[in-house]
């Protein structure tokens, strides 16, 4: 969102309902979330972005056969991100997660199908109430496989007429990930009285499970 723009009042009242909400809260702090704590080395690793981190973190956790996701920045190249100034668009950066899935459980060709329809690829720049290019949809590709796999599906979606505006979706090359502040992660578990987890957050993960109840872990909340 452009921050410049709003008025103060405009501010004030975001602060509550936007994925902006605790910019100034921490800076830099080392990450030791319980992903850090654990041997993830077995796992395959595949990228998104699609609005706010602390959403598509949450709606990824949900899924059967992911083992970890890791809030961050990527699609950018500055090196060593902030929040601050991924947020406030300073970076070409875009919030993203990091997922880290056990192929044997589920596919990268299930995950792209979680990504499209876990939120609206036809919405440029953003996912309301956060817009901006730090919000923009970007599915990233590690190798020419998953590549294919992405630009099929989202062949699919168009020749199936799913949506009747083009797809905004970036399918961008994976470069590099920068993990988010400490206390990014897991923040829709850790805050689930927060207004904007409240308000946006969990209306979202509840949109996605409802929609794909077959491939939601036992016991997600």
């Amino acid at each position: 969102m452009n921050y410049l723009k709003i008025t103060f009042i405009g501010l004030l009242a975001l602060a509550t309902t936007s994925c902006q909400s605790k910019t100034r809260e921490t800076k830099n702090t080392p990450i030791t979330t319980e992903a850090s704590a654990q041997d993830l080395s077995s796992y395959e690793s595949a990228y998104f972005a699609s609005g706010c981190f602390w959403c598509v973190e949450a709606i990824f956790e949900s899924v059967k056969g992911v083992k970890e996701v890791i809030s961050g920045y990527s699609g950018g190249k500055e090196k060593n991100p902030t929040y601050e100034a991924v947020g406030y668009g300073r970076t070409t950066h875009a919030e993203a997660v990091k997922v880290y899935y056990n192929p044997k459980e589920v596919s990268f060709e299930t995950l792209v199908k979680v990504y499209f329809g876990s939120h609206d690829p036809t919405t440029v720049d953003g996912q309301r109430p956060d817009m901006g290019k730090q919000y923009r949809s970007i599915a990233f590709y590690k190798d020419d496989r998953e590549k294919k796999i992405i630009e099929a599906y989202m062949a699919k979606l168009k020749n199936d007429k799913v949506y009747n505006k083009p797809l905004a979706t970036e399918v961008t090359k994976f470069e590099i990930f920068y993990d988010a502040e400490d206390y990014h992660q897991d923040y829709e578990k850790k805050h689930p009285d927060n207004s904007y987890i409240k308000g946006v957050s969990v209306p979202r993960l509840k949109k996605f499970q409802s929609k794909f109840p077959e491939l939601i872990k036992k016991n997600s909340h």
